[in-house]
């Protein structure tokens, strides 16, 4: 489930993202308190030089219990708890 987004930054550190060029991004959950949540992000090209970072928080206090909030592995790619709703469009 979601909430209100009350604050979101981007920083752009050099330039990046050329055609056929991959750019890898990391985000991490920094903190989960009862009203707000807190990420950070990193993108970095191919020599794994910082190209971009950004930080988003997001008020979450009546959404952190949800019964439709999901999971994921520790890599991201699979949701290990809860509905998959991608399971279901074909």
């Amino acid at each position: 489930m979601t909430g209100v987004s009350t604050d979101i930054n981007a920083s752009f550190v050099r330039p990046a993202g050329k055609l056929d060029e991959q750019i890898r991004m990391e985000t991490s959950v920094v903190g989960i308190g009862g009203n707000l949540a807190y990420t950070r992000t990193e993108f970095r090209d191919a020599a794994g030089k910082l190209v971009a970072f950004g930080s988003h928080t997001k008020f979450v206090g009546k959404t952190v219990n949800h019964p439709k909030n999901v999971k994921f592995s520790a890599d991201g790619e699979t949701v290990v708890e809860g509905e998959d709703i991608l399971d279901d469009i074909d």
